[in-house]
């Protein structure tokens, strides 16, 4: 029997059939190939005789990509939840958030979450600052229920796996999607300024028989991993319609008569997208230079 699995918990796969949800364990091949079964997988189960509903992983059919994290497989799309403030957004995990997905070519929703308690021009500055990034982008206030229909529009169809760090609101835009409340919530630390994770696990969830969303485990912080340095300006779409650099290759970090620096001089470029750019850029390269 074939199957998706849409939860994965302690060693049991949850996976979905045509004749319901099956509670599956993984045959021993997995632990001897030192690979597991993923949420999102489309997997092949042996029903297990006597049991009701219960069976046997036996095998993973190929996959269209695979994530670290979260760590899902076969996703259309991610939508990355922020909030506006409370807690206040660290642009550089957005935007190392960013360069995960689109290093591995899975086009990018941004949602930025509680403009009920935003003032309007931090709203205005952060969405031009990111209108160039190459990513669909979302306002919304989840308490108010403002801006999903929008957000649900751009789902429909597709499996989103939808990830932000903690105390976004994240669990509460997943309900408002759903119009249940099916997602537990959770409140901000006010001494830590960070949310408290309400979601443990990734599970798929599906909206309609065509909607699927992934909810993934909040984080409080983010490695960006698998990109080199040198790949790092090619995932900025802001840079390529800049003038030519003088030298080539050029990091855009230090060299004279760089066409990226030029554009944020002359403000074609947000400034603050930039010093993300050359503090990532630092970073996976392990240099002092900022």
């Amino acid at each position: 029997m074939t199957g998706r699995i849409i939860k994965g918990i302690g060693g049991f796969y949850y996976v979905h059939t045509v004749s319901g949800i099956y509670t599956c364990r993984a045959k021993g091949v997995f632990r001897h190939d030192r690979t597991k079964p993923l949420v999102g997988d489309i997997v092949d189960i042996d029903e297990v005789a006597g049991e009701e509903m219960v069976g046997n992983v036996v095998s993973v059919h190929e996959r269209t990509n695979v994530l670290t994290r979260p760590n899902v497989a076969n996703v259309d799309q991610a939508l990355i939840i922020f909030a506006l403030l409370d807690p206040m957004p660290n642009f550089v995990t957005l935007d190392k958030m960013i360069l995960q997905y689109k290093a591995q070519g899975i086009p990018v929703l941004i949602c930025f979450n509680k403009e009920d308690i935003a003032d309007i021009e931090r709203v205005k500055q952060i969405v031009s600052d990111y209108s160039g990034c190459g990513c669909d982008i979302f306002v919304t206030s989840a308490k108010d229920n403002e801006g999903t229909d929008e957000l649900l529009n751009a789902l429909s169809g597709k499996t989103t796996t939808v990830a932000g760090p903690s105390g976004v609101g994240k669990s509460s835009m997943i309900n408002c999607l759903l119009d249940t409340d099916l997602m537990e919530t959770g409140d901000i630390s006010e001494k830590l300024q960070r949310g408290r994770h309400t979601t443990r696990h990734s599970e798929i969830i599906p909206i309609d028989d065509k909607t699927f969303i992934i909810d993934t485990p909040g984080f409080g912080s983010f490695d960006l991993s698998d990109l080199r340095p040198e790949d790092l300006a090619d995932h900025y779409e802001e840079f390529k319609d800049c003038p030519a650099c003088r030298f080539m290759p050029c990091s855009h970090t230090h060299e004279p008569d760089c066409g990226v620096k030029d554009a944020v001089n002359d403000n074609k470029i947000s400034r603050m997208r930039y010093e993300n750019y050359v503090y990532i850029y630092n970073e996976l390269t392990g240099s002092r230079r900022y």
